[in-house]
């Protein structure tokens, strides 16, 4: 399908001296690598798609061991071509994650960049076309996007297009970016300013329940001055967007009962207790209309926001009220306090509900149980043992027997209330300080890149298991994302806007390029 034209991928090729450093500023070294990146990119545009096209059409559902390793093998071959010294990396039976590195002999400092290559599961059925065969469109879906023949594709491709299919956005296309910028360095004889090592995961979607079993038994392999996470999206005002640290969750499934079976509600209703009711009145005992968590100590453990990170969110745009307007809300959580200001803050979320039936298949009973799927965002310094403690303590004050297994008949009897509660494992969050010198120098860098100040995100709102790297490692995270924030990720039609791509492959070639220079400056 594709073809790259590659000069030949050694090392050394890599290494070539460019134009002397001292002579010209960082922000004119910066500027002259972006334009002939972009010059690059430019006239590569086809091949660059073609080869996340072709990325993109392997399924990678974590749980489909087999397509996992398609897909390493895959990302093993395009590194291999770039000259990178790359190998799988197997734990086990685990899905495998894939590793490379390419050292440069003067670099003083050396940079782990990760991405994630699987993806969420999938129903075909809430697709506009098949999840695992990208379509190209000329805009939004929602907007009346036209899916445009590939044949037809003209030069340059607009940046606006949309690309569609799983893991366009989360977490294929930094993964691709970050290749272009190594090939587009090479083709302008830019050297590199740091030692570069890749780890790109394959059970990410899945939780990452072996990614501490593989930092731990690659340690040396991995070690390095900081880890650059390229997962997530930018802005939503689509300004590039840093962030230093993500939230935690555990996630919980909570089971109320009633009768063994199902009651007439006519003869049994306001005797016989009603599971759904029961659950809705717990739940709001938990949680308020307005999201503010009601259970007694839970925030306790809440690190307070540094002088940084409160001017941090002070600079961030408000886009609130743009954002009820784009998703239809008439108001929102929180008493009026911003969005960005409640991602700092620990939150409870109600993701589903199960009890009896409904429309057309309601019937007048009382259903045997309920049930709530709920997951916790944790915030540092909470963890998933504390926020388990004070939840289970809170449940037993509303009169609640608590239960690990479905109840038997005789605790059915013993018992008025009854909560089965099934946790799952969780992980604490993390959070990297903002006045770290690679801190600073990443944002300096990429806003000399970008020429606009960026956003700076103390936390991002969702979840990555940032603290087995600092845990394990001992090195600061920063995620730098490139990824458009309307993708639809997670969801049915997930898509990349294609200037995201463009220009994230020369954000990476700057940092590939200079973070050695901007880490070193006083």
């Amino acid at each position: 399908m594709w073809q790259l034209n590659l000069m030949r991928c050694t090392t050394a090729l890599l290494l070539l001296p460019g134009l002397t450093l001292g002579q010209r500023s960082l922000a004119e070294e910066v500027s002259s690598t972006r334009e002939r990146v972009r010059t690059y990119r430019l006239a590569h545009e086809k091949a660059i798609l073609g080869e996340l096209v072709e990325f993109l059409s392997i399924p990678n559902v974590a749980s489909d061991r087999e397509a996992i390793r398609r897909n390493a093998e895959f990302l093993r071959a395009m590194l291999e071509r770039r000259g990178v010294r790359a190998e799988i990396l197997d734990i086990g039976d685990a899905p495998p994650a894939v590793y490379g590195e390419l050292p440069v002999p003067t670099a003083r400092h050396t940079i782990v960049f990760y991405a994630h290559f699987d993806g969420q599961p999938v129903d075909p059925s809430q697709w506009a076309s098949d999840p695992w065969t990208p379509v190209l469109r000329d805009r939004p879906l929602e907007h009346g996007g036209r899916d445009i023949p590939w044949s037809a594709i003209p030069t340059p491709i607009p940046g606006e297009w949309r690309l569609y299919a799983r893991s366009a956005s989360d977490d294929k296309s930094p993964i691709v970016a970050l290749l272009a910028a190594l090939d587009a360095l090479r083709a302008a004889q830019i050297p590199l300013s740091v030692n570069i090592k890749f780890f790109f995961e394959g059970e990410e979607e899945a939780g990452s329940p072996h990614l501490r079993t593989i930092l731990q038994k690659y340690a040396d392999r991995l070690k390095a001055d900081a880890w650059v996470l390229c997962d997530g999206p930018v802005h939503q005002t689509r300004r590039q967007q840093v962030y230093f640290g993500a939230r935690g969750i555990v996630d919980l499934e909570l089971t109320v009962y009633g009768p063994v079976r199902p009651l007439h509600s006519g003869h049994y209703g306001n005797w016989a207790p009603n599971p759904a009711a029961q659950l809705a009145h717990l739940l709001a005992s938990m949680r308020d209309e307005d999201g503010h968590i009601r259970i007694a100590g839970f925030s306790e453990d809440v690190r307070p926001l540094t002088e940084s990170e409160r001017h941090a969110l002070a600079e961030i745009p408000d886009i609130d009220a743009a954002l009820q307007e784009e998703l239809g809300l008439g108001w929102s959580e929180g008493g009026g306090r911003r969005l960005v200001e409640l991602i700092m803050a620990p939150a409870l979320n109600v993701r589903g509900l199960r009890a009896g039936h409904v429309g057309e298949t309601a019937q007048n009973a009382i259903p045997t149980e309920a049930r709530a799927s709920i997951d916790f965002r944790l915030v540092p310094d909470q963890t998933p043992e504390s926020v388990r403690r004070r939840v289970e303590e809170h449940i037993r004050r509303q009169g609640f027997a608590i239960v690990t297994e479905a109840p038997t008949l005789e605790q059915r009897r013993q018992y008025p209330k009854i909560a089965r509660l099934v946790w799952g494992p969780g992980y604490p969050p993390a959070r990297t300080s903002m006045d770290l010198p690679i801190s600073r120098a990443l944002v300096r860098l990429i806003e000399e890149t970008i020429g606009t100040p960026i956003v700076k995100m103390p936390t991002l709102g969702g979840s990555v298991p940032l603290y087995l790297f600092q845990e394990l490692l001992n090195v600061p995270i920063i995620g730098v994302p490139i990824v458009n924030h309307d993708n639809n990720q997670h969801g049915a039609n997930e898509n990349l806007r294609l200037q995201n791509l463009w220009d994230g492959i020369e954000l990476y070639a700057v940092l590939f390029a200079h973070l050695g220079r901007a880490l070193e400056a006083k």
